[in-house]
């Protein structure tokens, strides 16, 4: 099955490195799940899944489906060295379940729990300086609160000297940057990321010999019947969290901020009723998850809707076309705060490599929308000046331009 033929108007094309497709994947994910549930790309050589169904089920067969070259389509992030900057989202069993039990030693729900008033703090601070920063009420939502508060909780959560922080925040950008046209890692990237490796390495010298109470010392103390994490394993899960866990709690709280502006009556609820907040955070992880792509790699010939999908391939699936399936959620393409999601949502994945950080970007979220809405009492967002990034796996806003009202 070939959809990626001809060039009529009317092709169903799926490019995940299409500036128009990241304006707006929805109307091309809803063609792909009516016409082509398997749909097949030759030019870029992979396959994708996109129905509810599908991707839930292709999340939970951890056998068939690899994750050792990491869940990137990117060319340069596709490698059996993933796991290097990846940690165990670039490890099947059984590396990744010894990895993960002993992460998970450390990076505990108690922990994350414990947490909470820092990032209250932390999301005052920023707050506080985002509108007094030329007084009047405008600022940039994702420069000025969105895009600091979550590496700052990371590095809180680290033990990274408050002095490091501005210094690991522009690196930890640096890492996730991409030039406009450009599909793979670009250089600076690389070289940000390498920077990053030799401070977190500092970092556990001197919690090794100095241990305290945060997550770094922690990994290094965690043990599982004699085994331990070594240096590098440490490094990869700290590396982990600055990519997957930095980058999609900024965009969380972007869409957040941009969707309910775009629904009134929407956020009308939520400032009536701040308790409603947690709903407003799990309908924009339904409606516009940060993370929409991710990669696996065939383990073993595979047949779905009756065609073979050969050992070797490259298989999307499709989170953020799941959460949009008219055949799990009524009126998908509706952004309605409070409807009935339950265990249906995928944009923290499922199975075996759930997102271990779900509990802490949750938290963030409604920690950071709830000091937010505690300053204003309404905010308009300057639509024509908020800027997309453009990612192969990732959505969300580089800039996103608002003018509130305090309280």
């Amino acid at each position: 099955m070939n959809i990626h033929v001809g060039d009529r108007p009317d092709e169903l094309v799926l490019d995940p490195y299409d500036y128009q497709f990241h304006e707006d994947p929805y109307p091309y994910y809803r063609r792909l799940r009516d016409e082509a549930p398997l749909y097949r790309n030759d030019e870029l050589n992979f396959w994708a899944l996109s129905r509810h169904q599908d991707v839930l089920q292709g999340f939970r067969n951890s056998t068939a489906l690899s994750n050792a070259y990491g869940v990137s389509l990117d060319p340069v992030s596709r490698n059996p060295d993933a796991h290097k900057v990846m940690s165990f989202l670039a490890m099947d069993d059984p590396g990744h379940l010894r990895l993960r039990t002993l992460v998970s030693k450390g990076f505990t729900p108690r922990r994350i729990r414990e947490l909470e008033p820092r990032v209250r703090e932390l999301a005052r601070a920023h707050l506080d300086d985002a509108l007094q920063a030329d007084g009047s009420g405008s600022f940039d939502f994702i420069a000025e609160f969105a895009g600091k508060l979550p590496m700052d909780v990371i590095s809180e959560l680290m033990g990274v000297p408050q002095a490091d922080r501005p210094r690991i925040r522009a690196l930890a950008d640096g890492v996730l940057h991409r030039d406009d046209g450009v599909a793979d890692v670009p250089e600076s990237a690389v070289q940000a990321s390498a920077e990053l490796m030799v401070y977190y390495f500092d970092l556990i010298n001197e919690f090794r010999q100095n241990p305290a109470d945060n997550l770094t010392s922690a990994l290094l103390q965690a043990e599982l019947d004699g085994d331990r994490l070594s240096d590098q394993e440490v490094v990869a899960f700290l590396f982990l969290m600055v990519v997957a866990g930095n980058e999609t709690t900024t965009k969380l709280l972007g869409n957040a901020v941009f969707w309910a502006a775009r629904n009134p009556d929407q956020l009308a609820t939520v400032f009536a009723d701040h308790s409603r907040i947690p709903l407003w955070v799990e309908e924009t992880l339904r409606y516009d998850t940060s993370s929409q792509i991710l990669a696996r790699t065939v383990a073993q010939d595979l047949t779905i809707y009756d065609t073979t999908v050969p050992k070797g391939d490259v298989l999307l699936l499709l989170p953020g076309s799941a959460n949009r399936d008219d055949r799990v959620f009524d009126n998908p393409d509706e952004y309605r705060v409070g409807r009935e999601i339950g265990s249906k949502l995928v944009s923290f994945g499922s199975g075996a490599h759930f997102c271990l950080g779900a509990h802490l970007a949750r938290m963030e979220a409604r920690v950071a929308l709830e000091e937010f809405l505690d300053r204003i009492r309404d905010y308009q967002v300057d639509e024509p000046n908020a800027v997309r990034v453009h990612s192969s796996n990732v959505r969300g806003f580089a800039c996103l331009p608002i003018t509130v009202e305090l309280a």
